[in-house]
């Protein structure tokens, strides 16, 4: 069984991001299965905070979940033409203490997709991430990319509503798990 984690890198409950991520929960292709990972509750960084109290509780399970996992995708949001704060500090907390990074990333497939209501859907965010998978040694994969432009037209009420975008996530869900699973053997 190949285990995959996705993970919505906005909060808004009404995010396109989330709604992508929870359609891909069931299209996972037979053998695989995709758990969903949050980055709620994770607080801004603190170093202090670090050496006072450690890590967080909500960073420390979504470690434990994207180190037990064979691959992880990130439905990254694009905000100022750039990645979200609130993901990238999560993955921030992900990487302390810095030991910790080959148990949680080394090595591993990282498929990066996204949805905005712009025209051109998470473009110059999807970039932005690859300096930072590249950093934490991850295996991004580049097989295909999955760029929701105009998202609201194509997703309503949390759910895809557009045939083409519909078959593009289950596409670009069954190809990384492929991927995924010819990485691990």
């Amino acid at each position: 069984m190949t285990r995959l984690v996705a993970i919505s890198g906005s909060l808004r409950k009404g995010s396109f991001n989330t709604a992508l991520l929870r359609a891909a929960l069931d299209m996972a292709p037979e053998g695989v299965e995709i758990v969903e990972g949050t980055i709620r509750g994770i607080p801004l960084y603190d170093a202090d905070v670090e050496a006072s109290d450690g890590i967080p509780q909500a960073v420390a399970r979504l470690k434990d979940q994207v180190a037990e996992a064979d691959g992880v995708i990130l439905f990254t949001p694009e905000y100022n033409n750039g990645i979200p704060g609130v993901f990238k500090n999560a993955i921030d907390w992900m990487s302390r203490p810095p030991a910790d990074i080959p148990r949680v990333f080394g090595g591993k497939p990282f498929a990066i997709a996204g949805a905005s209501p712009g025209n051109f859907g998470t473009l110059l965010s999807q970039e932005a991430w690859l300096p930072t998978m590249r950093t934490l040694g991850t295996v991004p994969w580049f097989g295909a990319k999955l760029m929701v432009s105009r998202a609201a037209t194509v997703i309503e009420d949390g759910r895809i509503v557009d045939e083409a975008t519909e078959r593009k996530l289950r596409d670009f869900i069954a190809g990384f798990a492929a991927f995924v699973a010819n990485f691990k053997d």
